[in-house]
């Protein structure tokens, strides 16, 4: 795919919203991050907070299922499940879709109100960091400002655990900037358009790599 850069997805995203030709090439990065991490059998991690938080389900979202392309089981893994059970396995079989292992953080309330209860809250993606996290994973942080203490504590982890820092934020250098191994920065500086500009770029990202891992 010539490092993502010919995909049609991201030449798509930069026609529709050009002001992102900006951080064109941190987009790339972030792409080539993902795409290394992925091969390697590591997973993905997204924190953010508010509409950032919807973002981390929306990414998880996309990626845990089918996107745009079919996703179908290899006949070997099908043959696996039918060999525990038949009629089960064959159902499963028609039904599951192939994956690219992503934990939105936020998702997880009873475990969330527990760090919040029990500790300091702003520890609440940290700890789930440093339980999930593994050397090759990849962190996407997501803050409009690039101050999110929450999130600047998940960040520390993550690079502390090997893992990749992909940060999503706005024009401004933050202290995510500068923790981030790769920081993509939207030309907004106001928390709504920040996000607006966000999505177009994740999408992007999760077609991208679904265009390399399960193209027909």
């Amino acid at each position: 795919m010539d490092n993502g850069i010919q995909s049609i997805y991201f030449q798509d995203l930069l026609k529709r919203y050009p002001e992102l030709n900006s951080c064109a090439g941190e987009i790339i990065q972030a792409y080539e991050a993902l795409e290394a991490s992925f091969s390697a059998g590591c997973k993905l991690l997204v924190a953010g907070n508010g509409g950032s938080a919807a973002d981390a389900q929306h990414i998880t979202g996309e990626l845990m299922k089918s996107f745009l392309k079919k996703r179908p089981l290899s006949p070997k893994f099908e043959k696996a499940m039918e060999d525990v059970d038949a009629e089960l396995g064959k159902e499963l079989g028609g039904c599951l879709q192939q994956a690219l292992p992503t934990i939105a953080l936020d998702s997880h309330t009873a475990l969330s109100t527990a760090i919040m209860n029990d500790g300091n809250p702003h520890m609440v993606f940290a700890q789930q960091v440093n339980g999930y996290g593994r050397k090759g994973d990849v962190l996407i942080a997501i803050s409009t400002s690039g101050r999110s203490r929450n999130i600047l504590y998940a960040a520390v982890v993550a690079k502390a655990k090997g893992m990749t820092v992909i940060g999503l934020t706005g024009e401004k250098e933050s202290r995510l900037s500068q923790i981030a191994d790769i920081c993509i920065k939207v030309p907004e500086t106001e928390c709504y358009k920040v996000q607006e500009r966000h999505l177009p770029i994740y999408h992007a990202l999760c077609l991208m790599l679904e265009e390399k891992f399960f193209n027909e």
